[in-house]
């Protein structure tokens, strides 16, 4: 009887112990929830504590470099912290790209991307250090432009139309230069081939303002800049506008026609600009960065200045700009695959 009393006291003795470890180990567990919960919010409200660096992929003075400088001192200006432009130019925004998919997911580095380096780079480039949907956190969709068909005076055609046939009647005769393979400028320019079915010789610049000085010399036929780079060579005369790329006119130059209107059905392309941080990045600062770039967009004097240099700004939430970046990539996909583009 009194072994069976000890066995039946040691065995509560066991029980009562396991007992109080798990209580001990699930209140440990409660508390540690609690404690990242409590974090989430708080580090939120703490950001932005130092100086921000805001990565650009091209030469300063680009229409994605005014855009930056645009919007940096208006974060600067709300939170009190420096927004610092850093032009990482080259390899069509890979160079910059890198740079920011390994800096520390923590919110105090960022990339202004374009199409180039959040699209198109991946049916473009065999060996790219990052990948666009695996290595960044989308934040927001800052603004699309339109793009400007631009040929020499020397080309005997005064609407697309017109062009369309002089190209067709001269197979392989006519060039047109981009800013670089993978650019607006260079997936444009395709596009209008495929859907024209004209051959034409692309020739690729290492930069906007190569191309269109050539264009302008009369060294190449035929350039699609974005209308902000475009727009003092179409007023000046020096070179000859025939329309905008995108989906509807331009208030920077409402009397061109959009190239659907002219006639190639089909057709839209616009170059865009997206801000994305690393990935890992907290969600809760993700949220309030697209939450603040939004803001700004909308206010009066930012949004004038952008429309007025042929700039549409958007201001999309996290999630619209992830799906957006997908829907790029497949559409410049397909393109850069029927246009025969092999991967460099």
């Amino acid at each position: 009887m009194r072994a069976a009393t000890s066995v039946a006291l040691a065995m509560w003795t066991i029980g009562e112990r396991l007992y109080s470890s798990l209580i001990t180990h699930h209140t440990s567990l409660i508390l540690l929830c609690a404690a990242w919960l409590a974090a989430g919010p708080s580090a939120a409200q703490q950001y932005p504590g130092k100086p921000i660096r805001l990565i650009v992929p091209s030469t300063p003075g680009g229409s994605v470099d005014t855009l930056a400088r645009s919007i940096g001192p208006k974060l600067s200006e709300r939170w009190g912290q420096q927004v610092v432009v850093e032009n990482r130019a080259g390899a069509g925004g890979a160079i910059a790209a890198e740079v920011t998919a390994k800096s520390p997911p923590d919110g105090y580095t960022l990339m202004l991307g374009t199409i180039a380096s959040l699209a198109a780079n991946l049916s473009l480039q065999k060996k790219l250090p990052y990948d666009p949907v695996r290595d960044f956190a989308p934040v927001s969709l800052v603004a699309t432009q339109n793009l400007m068909l631009l040929i020499h005076p020397s080309v005997p055609a005064k609407s697309v139309k017109e062009l369309v046939r002089f190209a067709r009647s001269q197979p392989g005769k006519l060039t047109f230069g981009s800013a670089g393979n993978g650019t607006g400028s260079h997936l444009s320019g395709e596009l209008f081939k495929q859907l024209a079915g004209l051959d034409i010789v692309h020739i690729p610049y290492k930069g906007v303002a190569p191309g269109l000085v050539d264009l302008i010399a009369g060294q190449i036929s035929i350039n699609i800049p974005s209308i902000l780079s475009a727009l003092p060579h179409a007023q000046s005369g020096r070179a000859r506008a025939l329309a905008v790329t995108g989906p509807t006119r331009t208030r920077a130059a409402p009397e061109l026609p959009t190239m659907q209107e002219a006639g190639i059905k089909g057709y839209e392309s616009m170059t865009w600009y997206g801000i994305v941080a690393p990935i890992g990045t907290p969600p809760e600062i993700v949220t309030k960065l697209s939450t603040e770039v939004a803001a700004i967009l909308k206010q009066p004097d930012t949004h004038e200045r952008l429309s007025r240099e042929g700039a549409d700004p958007v201001g999309s939430s996290p999630q619209e700009f992830g799906r957006f970046m997908q829907s790029e990539i497949e559409k410049w996909r397909k393109v850069i695959r029927a246009a025969g583009i092999q991967p460099g």
